[in-house]
């Protein structure tokens, strides 16, 4: 036997050392190693081991995971990890999303090009070794602890239901993709009746009213330059695509993202987007628009037409019928709710990570309280949501929902009330929210949340 049969294990060997270490012997006792190298003297035998050994022992010392933490304190810029995780899924990497673990971190395989853009997009990480990833991945995989790590599989391909050109307000979701660094694409009404949602994985719905009341702003701004000019262009739009009226036209494109999602997609609504669409659902072949929207007077009794069996989340809502209340149904909470702008927050709720991983990802934050903030459409009456329908966040002290989800046949849909999570009150023509001033923002995060969703390898949910 040669020199290394003799050498004994170092104290404290891993067992893939001690296989190492019997290969080697092995290699090193045939006879055409003995032949090739009994002329190399024990001290330069010995020089060549302890390399080998300092190499082997040397990495396990290499990093293993890029860290990304989600809490309050070890998180600079929670808006722009998103973009990170994002950008990493893009490029191939592994990506794990820890649930409940210092705020839903994020957990990605290290590359210096991943380091490099964390530290250009000023977003807080660390480089954890392959102990820690194990220690981290069994402390949540205990059953005493409500965590999960959910393998995010694909960066989404995501798109953005809006019309071309600036309008008189902004979107939270197109302001977040942007500071985020999340590509999207936009598309309108040609694109959706066209079949072009087939290409995406994840929908928007911006700022829009798929009744074809043009956002009940008549009574506010019909006089107003902006106000004629989108009119003009909806009905324009409407007749170049075969339609009498905008309303039926917005019927047709809210029937094809139904469609969408009962084959499987993913659809993110905000404001008075969640409820018109489900308005327009109920009201399909039935005229609720009076003349000065569309030429003729609404159709009689038709609060008694509705059919809610048709509706993604709400039921049972009345409609406003008058053209001069900037409302669209009871299903909103604007005008009814009692409580100071200081005091206005909502509850996220907390729920199991490994028997209902999707809300739990959908409410993924560093505080379980949220700022309130209003829209057009501020918050859902409890009373007007399906029974299917459960509710994400809410508002225990107005009694009211303000983030919702659901599923409907083979995809998801979540509703989130409210304009603009950083900005209380926006108006028409406010100036947009500059996000650089709010980084860190838990109402942002939620938009966030349902960017990635779709990337996330899904379990079955319980709840």
């Amino acid at each position: 036997m040669t020199y290394l049969s003799k050498t004994k294990y170092p104290v404290g060997s891993s067992t893939s050392y001690r296989l190492f270490c019997d290969q080697l012997t092995f290699c090193f006792s045939t006879e055409q190693f003995h032949l090739k190298f009994q002329k190399i003297e024990m001290n330069s035998m010995r020089k060549l081991f302890l390399m080998l050994f300092l190499f082997l022992s040397s990495s396990y010392l290499f990093a293993s995971g890029i860290f990304i933490p989600m809490d309050a304190k070890g998180q600079t810029n929670h808006l722009k990890a998103y973009g990170i995780t994002y950008y990493a899924l893009e490029n191939g990497l592994n990506v794990q999303w820890l649930l409940n673990y210092r705020g839903g971190s994020f957990l990605i395989s290290d590359t210096e090009a991943l380091r490099r853009e964390c530290q250009i997009r000023g977003v807080s990480f660390e480089i954890i070794s392959d102990t820690k990833v194990q220690s981290i991945l069994e402390g949540i995989q205990s059953p005493s602890s409500n965590m999960e790590a959910v393998i995010l599989e694909k960066a989404p391909k995501i798109a953005v239901y809006a019309p071309q050109g600036n309008k008189p307000w902004d979107d939270a979701v197109t302001m977040v993709l942007t500071y985020a660094e999340i590509p999207y694409e936009t598309i309108y009404d040609e694109e959706v009746l066209g079949d072009a949602l087939l290409l995406y994985d994840w929908l928007h719905l911006h700022h829009e009213d798929f009744t074809g009341q043009y956002g009940k702003f008549y009574r506010n701004y019909r006089s107003t330059p902006w106000y004629i000019q989108e009119k003009a262009e909806a009905e324009a739009l409407a007749s170049k695509l075969g339609y009498k009226k905008v309303s039926e036209e917005k019927l047709a494109v809210a029937l094809k993202i139904k469609n969408f999602v009962i084959g499987g997609g993913f659809m993110f609504a905000m404001c008075s987007a969640s409820d018109s669409f489900d308005i327009a659902l109920a009201a399909e072949g039935v005229d609720i628009a009076e003349p000065m929207f569309d030429g003729d007077p609404s159709e009689p009794g038709y609060q008694a037409k509705l059919d809610y069996d048709k509706t993604f989340a709400f039921t049972g809502f009345e409609l406003e019928r008058s053209p001069m209340v900037y409302e669209f149904s009871s299903i909103d909470m604007t005008e009814k709710r009692q409580i100071s702008t200081e005091n206005d927050y909502f509850t996220l709720m907390e729920f199991s990570a490994k028997w209902d991983p999707v809300p739990t990802m959908l409410n993924q934050n560093h505080t379980v309280l949220v700022k309130g903030f209003m829209g057009q459409t501020t918050a859902f009456a409890p009373s007007t949501l399906k029974s299917t329908v459960l509710v994400l966040g809410e508002n225990k002290l107005n009694g009211e929902a303000r983030y919702i989800h659901g599923i409907k046949g083979k995809g998801f849909f979540t509703f989130y009330a409210g304009h603009d999570p950083e900005d209380y009150q926006h108006r028409v023509g406010d100036p947009k929210t500059e996000l650089e001033l709010h980084p860190n923002s838990p109402g942002y995060r939620l938009i966030l949340n349902n960017v990635l969703f779709p990337a996330a390898k899904k379990k079955k949910q319980k709840t």
